[in-house]
């Protein structure tokens, strides 16, 4: 895909209005965008989650699944017809907001979807991006005419404690076998920044993931010549962690995002916002990843055998350590 038809998804996902338990705009429009896919068949679960694969050629097992939600923080019209604010904001930024209103939910005031130089700015980008990542997954391995087989994620009510994740993993429809990928867009840490590439998660606020999967990310990114960032982002927690608590093996990727849940470091409200650069290579890497999968040797074998290499070069020096250890041993 060219970069203006990846806009063009995002943009299409960016303009439908979303809250937990309110994503059927979004859904509706992820499923007319999958349905453009030939080789991409969908269904829902019981939730209302959206559960895709793509399948084409002799190729069985489906090695990765990468998930994304579907929903943002916004006010939700409760039962005594009252709107309750739904996600983690701060109290002090929900004080007299300029709201616009979907009927039974309402979301900021803000622009939908602008391109800003290099940036894509929205309302929410956490985390229709992710969304959007997954279905340009989907139209590369259709445009490459992949043999591959794969799996999207689109889960609803994650801003309220991983709902649909929940329901998606306790009703056992994914099989064990699967490597679950969580993509989202998250506020940098560390060494991480806005446009030097996605950052490849190896942690959040309370987990740490697969090692062995997220070896392979990080070896698939250098393979392709993928600029990518390795951070632990423990600023929040992702799906990879609901998934990993019912069993599944987890990597997580993400974004790095500006004014992660529309809250600017002033203290004001605007959109957020990420690298046009930084929503390519997540793409990239995502197809990537399917493509090489059982191509490549284990990362942590070759380190390994690496290490051992080094180790063994040293041998001339073994003896005089186990003779200063010998003598250390014979002193009172």
């Amino acid at each position: 895909m060219r970069e203006k038809e990846m806009l063009a998804v995002v943009e299409a996902l960016a303009r439908q209005p979303t809250a937990p338990f309110h994503e059927d705009a979004v859904r509706a429009e992820i499923e007319a965008q999958l349905r453009k896919c030939p080789h991409v068949k969908f269904e829902r679960d019981s939730f209302g989650n959206v559960i895709a694969h793509y399948r084409r050629g002799r190729r069985a097992a489906t090695g990765w699944a990468f998930a994304a939600h579907m929903d943002h923080p916004g006010w939700v019209r409760s039962k005594d017809n009252t709107l309750e604010f739904l996600g983690s904001v701060p109290e002090r930024f929900r004080r007299n907001p300029q709201t616009k209103s979907f009927g039974d939910f309402a979301m900021w005031d803000l622009p939908p979807f602008e391109l800003r130089g290099r940036q894509i700015h929205s309302r929410a980008c956490d985390d229709l991006l992710g969304c959007a990542e997954i279905i340009c997954l989907f139209r590369e391995l259709e445009e490459k005419g992949a043999s591959a087989h794969c799996a999207g994620l689109f889960t609803r009510a994650e801003e309220v404690g991983f709902v649909g994740a929940i329901k998606l993993a306790q009703a056992g429809i994914l099989p064990r076998s699967l490597t679950i990928l969580s993509l989202e867009t998250s506020t940098p840490r560390g060494t991480a920044e806005i446009g030097r590439g996605p950052i490849v998660r190896v942690g959040d606020k309370v987990s740490s993931f697969d090692g062995p999967a997220t070896a392979k990310l990080l070896s698939v990114a250098q393979a392709e010549k993928i600029p990518v960032q390795r951070c632990l982002l423990d600023g929040g927690t992702c799906e990879a962690t609901a998934y990993q608590l019912y069993g599944y093996t987890c990597a997580a990727a993400s974004i790095a995002l500006g004014n992660y849940h529309n809250c600017t470091p002033e203290g004001t409200i605007a959109p957020e916002y990420v690298a046009i650069d930084d929503f390519v290579g997540m793409v990239r890497l995502c197809v990537a990843t399917v493509l090489r999968r059982g191509t490549r040797s284990d990362p942590l074998k070759m380190l390994r055998k690496k290490l051992e290499e080094n180790a063994a070069s040293y041998r001339g020096f073994y003896s005089s350590s186990r003779a200063q250890s010998k003598d250390s041993g014979a002193r009172p």
